[in-house]
């Protein structure tokens, strides 16, 4: 009998522990449940650009990714933002936005990460920027210990950054049906562009009241490796190789000499191609509508792709030679995570690379322009003349040497500063 007793003592211990592991299992999972919620009514769509420019080997050289172009006087930045000439790093990461849609009102998180980078710019206003890669700045004549505010910005190194950059917006309020006015300034900016959509309109807290807008906007640079690359060969052609392990959908191989234009549009690039130079018979508008119909092709609304061609047609196309690609979403989300909390049923992330090709034609009209006016060719070529100078040195010092002088002459003051 007490034998009998005991096996069923042994079998109520065991259902109960079986039990007992079976409600810590529901219990992880409910858990589990709520901190990855999904909306499934919840759409996100992102695009932005990548900008770089290649050097004599094809890869991207690097430069002060500065802008020429001007944000309307709402946009938050850091302090020294204006002056991030002074970051040296590959890549500029230009106008990414983001856009919800949604049926119903909601509160989301959103959390972005930049490898190797820093958030410059950003709107509406954002809970953290940068908390991490602001903290400490190592450089080249500073301690580890000096904070960022008391640092030289002309010492500053992406490369030297053990942290990526990153950005958080902790309650973005979507507001389906919305009707408001949206913030602007006296200056035409490119940046109203982007409002053009059908997107769910957001409202953020900040400390002058809320902000409102049709998308959250942040930009930043990085010294991160880009994909692909894209070199000259000897006969004047161009070698584009992909160094990922996605393919890339689509490369266009763009030049603009003057009032005339041409382009090519090659089809998937999985490991390398030969591209010849277009014939300059071609004109922006035909490019705008194929540009367009790729854009939708990879997964953007048609007033999305619209609003990113309209963005940009005053600097994607302007004179020069360079490479438009589609950045596969892998390496995207690889190196600029991005976490939304409820999360999407469907996020789209469309990033344009843009790689600026120093070309034979290129170097001539810099030398003209510089010869002829050199306000105006700073004008002309803006942050691009000093990485452009940099990739003729290397090849041929004694021509950038003269093109330097042309442009860095001690007669213009402006000028004699930067030599």
């Amino acid at each position: 009998m007490n034998l009998l007793n005991n096996k069923v003592k042994v079998l109520l211990i065991t259902l109960l522990a079986c039990a007992v592991s079976l409600a810590f299992m529901a219990s992880s999972h409910a858990v589990s449940a709520r901190t990855r919620t999904v909306d499934s009514e919840l759409i996100v769509h992102e695009w932005g650009t990548f900008t770089s420019i290649a050097g004599n080997d094809g890869q991207a050289v690097v430069w002060s990714p500065s802008g020429s172009d001007l944000l309307p006087g709402f946009i938050e930045h850091f302090g020294w933002a204006l002056s991030k000439t002074n970051l040296r790093g590959t890549v500029r990461m230009e106008t990414p936005v983001l856009y919800f849609y949604s049926p119903h009102e909601t509160d989301v998180s959103v959390h972005v990460a930049f490898s190797r980078g820093l958030i410059t710019e950003w709107y509406p206003h954002a809970g953290r920027v940068n908390s991490m890669a602001s903290a400490r700045w190592p450089s080249e004549t500073h301690s580890e210990d000096t904070p960022l505010a008391g640092r030289d910005l002309n010492s500053m190194s992406l490369y030297k950054q053990r942290a990526d950059g990153n950005i958080s917006w902790d309650s973005v309020h979507l507001e389906p049906g919305k009707s408001t006015d949206f913030a602007r300034d006296p200056r035409e900016s490119h940046y109203y562009a982007a409002r053009e959509t059908s997107a769910t309109p957001v409202r953020v807290s900040a400390q002058g009241g809320a902000q409102q807008e049709k998308f959250l906007f942040y930009r930043g640079v990085s010294a991160m490796d880009l994909p692909i690359s894209a070199r000259l060969t000897p006969d004047g052609n161009l070698l584009v190789r992909n160094f990922g392990k996605a393919g890339i959908a689509n490369v266009i191989l763009f030049e603009c000499r003057g009032d005339k234009m041409g382009y090519r549009i090659s089809g998937e690039l999985q490991n390398e191609m030969l591209l010849q130079p277009p014939d300059l018979t071609d004109n922006v508008e035909r490019l705008y509508a194929d540009l367009e119909e790729i854009l939708i092709a990879r997964g953007l609304y048609r007033d999305e792709a619209h609003a990113m061609i309209k963005t940009w047609q005053t600097s994607w196309f302007e004179e020069g030679s360079r490479v438009f690609y589609i950045v596969p979403q892998s390496f995207v989300d690889s190196i600029l995570p991005l976490t939304i909390n409820p999360a999407p049923a469907q996020t789209v992330r469309i990033f344009v690379g843009r790689l600026e090709i120093v070309t034979p034609a290129t170097e001539r009209a810099l030398e003209t322009a510089l010869a002829s006016d050199r306000q105006l060719a700073f004008t002309k070529y803006g942050r691009f003349l000093e990485p452009i100078l940099e990739t003729i040195a290397a090849r041929d010092p004694a021509r950038a040497k003269r093109l330097r002088d042309f442009a860095y002459a001690p007669c213009c003051p402006q000028n004699a500063q930067r030599r």
